[in-house]
Formats: C-alpha cells, sequence, structure tokens
C-alpha cells in the first residue's frame, strides 16, 4: 500500500491550522494565558456564578482539564470561587476585576489574531469555515457525550 496525499487528509490540516494558531495566539494574544483559560474567562463574562461542570461542557471541556485550568487562573487571581449560597454544597466561579480587565484586553487581541488567521479567506468563506468547523465539533461532542450540552447545539 502506498502513501496516502496528505493535503485531503483532515487530520493533518486540522494540526497544521492548529500549529498556526499555536504560533498566532503566542504571538498575538498571549504568552501566558492559554487558549483554554481565555475560555473559561470568556465562559464567566457573562454570566458569574455557574459551577465547574456547567462552565466546562459550555466551553467544551472535559472535567480534569476544566479542573486545572481553573484552579491554575484561581491562583493567578483571575477567578475566584465561593459557595453558592443557594446550595452549600456547591461552588460557584466568578472573575475577579483582574480577571474582567484580563479576559477585555485578552478579547481585543483575539479578535485581531482571528483577523490575521482568517486573511486569507473572504467574509462568505469565513462563514463558511466556521459554520463547517462548528458542525464538525458538535459531531465529535455527539460521539464523545452524547448528553453533552455542546453537542446538543444545532
Amino acid at each position: 500500500m502506498g502513501s496516502i496525499d496528505l493535503s485531503t487528509h483532515p487530520g493533518h490540516l486540522f494540526r497544521r491550522v492548529q500549529q498556526v494558531h499555536t504560533m498566532l495566539w503566542a504571538a498575538a494574544v498571549s504568552d501566558d494565558v492559554t487558549p483554554p483559560q481565555f475560555a473559561v474567562l470568556n465562559g464567566l463574562a457573562d454570566e458569574g456564578g455557574l459551577d465547574q461542570r456547567t462552565l466546562a461542557e459550555r466551553i467544551a471541556l472535559d472535567r480534569s482539564t476544566a479542573a486545572d485550568v481553573i484552579a491554575r487562573l484561581v491562583r493567578r487571581g483571575l477567578v475566584e470561587r465561593a459557595r453558592d449560597s443557594a446550595d452549600g454544597r456547591r461552588n460557584v466561579l466568578r472573575l475577579t476585576e483582574s480577571g474582567r480587565t484580563a479576559h477585555t484586553g485578552l478579547v481585543r487581541r483575539t479578535e485581531r489574531m482571528i483577523e490575521i488567521l482568517l486573511t486569507p479567506l473572504d467574509g462568505a468563506e469565513r462563514e463558511q469555515l466556521l459554520g463547517l468547523l462548528g458542525r464538525v465539533a458538535r459531531a465529535g461532542e455527539r460521539i464523545r457525550d452524547p448528553r453533552s450540552e455542546v453537542a446538543s447545539e444545532t
């Protein structure tokens, strides 16, 4: 059996695009806040008071990764964890003032990084790419966890 054409291999292309994204993230967004950490900050920006499980589902992070990422953000003073006043068995998460400030700066830099990343595409192509990637990501979530909130999004 001969080799396959990697230019038509989705996994190979995803890996290459991920490498470009990682390079751009470090250069244009942050070298100390990772994309998963940004996802946590962003997930809490509009709705504080989420428990860790709910937040992890909403931003499509597995529970152990979410726990590690959140713990790092708590140690850095960007996220605070507090007992839920309605249910003392539950902890809820909120951005600290430092977390809000960091998030605001990250959003601006992320928007610029996305613009650089998608420069080769016109508006319609960008919309199509994002739609297709979203469908593939949701299909992957359904395979991993059919009950996932992310998997049930349309």
